[in-house]
Formats: structure tokens, sequence, C-alpha cells
């Protein structure tokens, strides 16, 4: 089952992941009501990004940035009851808009042939990682954590480094790593994303200007036959979601379902143990 980003975001939190602050809207006035929270708050611009269960939603124009709380209603009134790839938009996410520095993957998958969950990292985020595995296969790098153990702070470190990362921002991501990893467990989860994982910049009310890593938009598909064990979950389901079908294409061991395809960036990507 998969589920929506502001619901995918909701999982990331309860394993203590940085997720920035959101509000999700079904009205134009309650976008508008959002929005003004943020700005007040602080933020220079708040964002507004249609709920759908599908890619290509900014391509769209699900994804919009306003600079007031009545251009956030025009553009929330615009985005609601959009049809994107046959589904209509029924709620947007609203959040400040952030200041981002640079934009990282980061992922989760079960690997079928080792029979592991396996993480993948790349420092080209922003983009779809089945873009990233076509242009630029060496740019995506993984490791497979321990059936026993689970991920190891070492070899999240590995990856980190891997994409470039280093102190003080190292440590944070081999924390948010290792979340996005119990965020797995925790759901019994089939895919968990963090696309991107972004370096922002956040000022503080003297004026000092830090960076730190949050994750900006996520998304998670959540094992059907698991929900019988997370009831809590089943809220989550919506009249538009898609099941996917999963398969195991040939010569391949990766979980490989008909709307993310990611079988390829896993297989390229070289691997950090």
């Amino acid at each position: 089952m998969k589920i929506q980003e502001a619901d995918a975001k909701s999982l990331l939190l309860a394993q203590g992941l940085p997720v920035p602050p959101w509000k999700v809207a079904r009205t134009s006035a309650e976008v508008e009501a959002a929005a003004k929270s943020f700005l007040d708050a602080g933020a220079g611009k708040v964002v507004v990004k249609a709920q759908v269960l599908v890619g290509g939603r900014g391509k769209a124009g699900g994804v919009k940035l306003a600079g007031s709380a009545e251009e956030a209603a025009e553009v929330g009134s615009k985005i609601l009851g959009m049809d994107i790839k046959g589904i209509t938009v029924r709620k947007v996410l609203v959040a400040a808009a952030a200041e981002i520095v640079k934009e990282y993957y980061l992922g989760a998958i079960i690997d079928r042939a080792s029979r592991r969950i396996v993480l993948m990292a790349s420092a080209e985020g922003g983009v779809e990682i089945e873009e990233v595995a076509r242009q630029n296969p060496g740019a995506i790098h993984r490791v497979s954590a321990d059936p026993l153990l689970g991920l190891q702070a070492y070899q999240a470190r590995a990856l980190g480094l891997a994409v470039g990362l280093r102190d003080p921002l190292l440590n944070p991501f081999v924390a948010i790593a290792r979340g996005l990893y119990g965020t797995m467990i925790a759901n019994d989860a089939d895919l968990v994303e963090i696309n991107p994982l972004a370096i922002v910049t956040e000022t503080a009310p003297d004026g000092t200007a830090t960076q730190r890593l949050v994750c900006l938009d996520a998304k998670v598909t959540l094992d059907d036959s698991g929900l019988a064990r997370h009831r809590e979950l089943e809220r989550y389901a919506t009249s538009t979601r898609k099941i996917p079908r999963t398969r195991r294409p040939a010569g391949s061991g990766s979980t490989t379902s008909t709307w993310t395809g990611r079988s390829a960036a896993w297989s390229t990507a070289p691997a950090w143990r």
C-alpha cells in the first residue's frame, strides 16, 4: 500500500527523523490559514503540494510556492480539484519553503536475493532515482543491513562519506539512515525513500545562520500482507490508492513494483559493506 507524502512523513517523524513542520488542507481557506501560520512564524514563502499517489505532480503543476497567505489560497484553489494522471487532488500539504543548499537521495528497499534490507544513497537528490541510475549509475551507493543486527553505524557512516558528507553533517546523516531502517522494520514497509534529504540553511531570530539535514519529501510503501499486524496504518489507505503488483524481474532479486521501477538503481549501485 502506497501512502501519501504527509502520512509518510508522520512515520519518519515517529522514528525521530528531522522532518520540518507541515499542515494538511482540504479547502483554500484551510490553505490560507496554514500558510499564514508559517509566514507569521518567519517563513519567507510557503510551498503547497498536491497529495496524490502518482509521480510527476510538480510537472503537472501540483507543487507551487507562495509569498503570502492570499497567494497560497489562490494556488491552493487551483491545485485542489486538479486531475493528475487520472487522480483528483483532494488535499494538499502546506509547509514553509526551505532554503536548500544541497539535495541528496536516501532510500531503503527489500532485496529478495540477499534477503536483506538495502539502503541506497546518492548525492544527486531531488530527481527520480531511476534517472540517476540511467545517466550516472556510479553516483549511487548502497549498503546491506545485517538481518540480525540491523544497519550498523559504520555502514551508515560509509554511505554518508560515499556521497560526500563530512562533519558536522555526517553524524546526523548516520542517525537519519538508521532511522530510515527503523521505519522499514517498525511498519513492515517494502520501500522508504527520502528525496530530497536536504542540507538547508536556517536563520535564528538573532540572525545566526546554521545548516542542518532535513527530510523534505518522503515516500513509503507498506507491505499489504503486514497490515494485519499494523491496524493503525489502515487509516492511511485512500480510495484512490494503487496496490502494486510486486514481481521479481528475471536475473534480479530486488523487489520491483509496477509503479516504482527502481530495480535498475538498486542493481547498479556499488556495494559498501
